[in-house]
């Protein structure tokens, strides 16, 4: 093979790997959310199934779900408090 050949395999490696890094990450920090998400649509539907007994309920919808996916469990806790006062 000539050297051409060789250093252009070996750019469109590079290139491809890169590539590879760049979209990868994005993924991870997604696949992260959508778990996030899931749980705390989870957590917002145990607090609401024991708030049941005491006629405590939070909406279950895309603000708050987002918001709890970002911020996790404190998120939970503040959307409980903040439903306690108002």
């Amino acid at each position: 093979m000539e050297l051409i050949n060789i250093l252009t395999y070996i750019s469109g490696l590079c290139i491809i790997f890169v590539l590879c890094r760049i979209f990868i990450v994005p993924l991870k920090v997604m696949l992260k959310l959508l778990i996030n998400s899931i749980i705390g649509a989870l957590i917002i539907l145990f607090i609401n199934f024991i708030g049941g007994l005491f006629n405590f309920h939070i909406g279950l919808n895309f603000f708050t779900i987002i918001f709890v996916s970002l911020l996790g469990i404190p998120g939970a806790i503040l959307l409980t408090i903040i439903k306690f006062i108002i």
